[in-house]
């Protein structure tokens, strides 16, 4: 089972679309980042988390030429304006990709994206078919039954979803507080991959400080920095970090 980051970027990506490095040296390619999404890889199933701007991208540099379901963590546009892109898998099955999203999510995917989610006509069918995101969603990797769980989180002023696969990993890709209540899904983890927007103080992210005081308090064997932006470079990033503490990049693989 392998979870891949398919992109590590924050809401405009590095470099911004204007091309706006900041700080970032545009001669080290682990400083070009996509907007956030993710694989979940199994034996049996491909899961996508989040559909982000530069879906198509992500798929074709990755060759994945499968999504078997997809889970989104929030309503926010550079975490669902690729969902477009969904609509090839549709065409190799004729069958409605199952995509998961709580109820704020799911009420803004309706309200923007209505075309993919009621057919219109013969030649414009359906092409997704939406679900509620449950706590836990279960998949199979060599006849195990794998949990991903969900777990709500601040984000400045709306909620967003992590996402804890086999108790292992957390993928938290946009977070302001986590709750107190929830801290016990984020002991004894093997990675946490968490927000980490930039140096200075946020209200929707994580800044460097915030991220790497939780990555201290639940401890886990690497800490992983995601949703970086143009103010973080790579190698002065990883220069400064703890030995269990890494940037993320676009196509960092981990096996679970």
């Amino acid at each position: 089972m392998k979870f891949i980051i398919l992109g590590c970027g924050s809401s405009m990506g590095v470099p911004r679309p204007d091309g706006y490095f900041g700080n970032c040296d545009p001669t080290n390619k682990k400083n070009y980042r996509t907007r956030c999404s993710a694989l979940i890889k199994t034996t049996e199933e491909n899961i996508l988390i989040d559909t982000s701007p530069d879906l198509r991208h992500q798929l074709l540099r990755h060759k994945i030429k499968k999504i078997d379901r997809v889970l989104y963590s929030h309503m926010h546009g550079d975490q669902t304006h690729g969902i477009n892109d969904l609509r090839s898998f549709y065409l190799n099955t004729r069958k409605q990709l199952n995509v998961y999203a709580d109820k704020v999510t799911s009420d803004r995917l309706k309200k923007t994206f209505s075309y993919i989610f009621k057919s219109y006509s013969k030649e414009y069918p359906a092409t997704l078919k939406l679900n509620r995101l449950p706590k836990k969603i279960f998949t199979r990797n060599n006849n195990k039954n794998i949990a991903i769980q969900s777990v709500l989180v601040k984000h400045g002023s709306v909620k967003s979803n992590c996402f804890i696969i086999d108790k292992k990993l957390a993928y938290i890709s946009d977070v302001s507080k986590i709750y107190d209540k929830d801290f016990k899904y984020f002991k004894n983890l093997k990675y946490l991959i968490v927000d980490c927007l930039w140096y200075n103080y946020h209200p929707s992210h994580f800044n460097l400080e915030a991220s790497l005081a939780i990555i201290k308090k639940f401890k886990p064997k690497q800490g992983i920095l995601t949703n970086l932006s143009p103010v973080l470079d790579y190698k002065v990033l990883k220069k400064i970090l703890p030995k269990n503490v890494i940037p993320a990049h676009d196509g960092l693989t981990l096996k679970l």
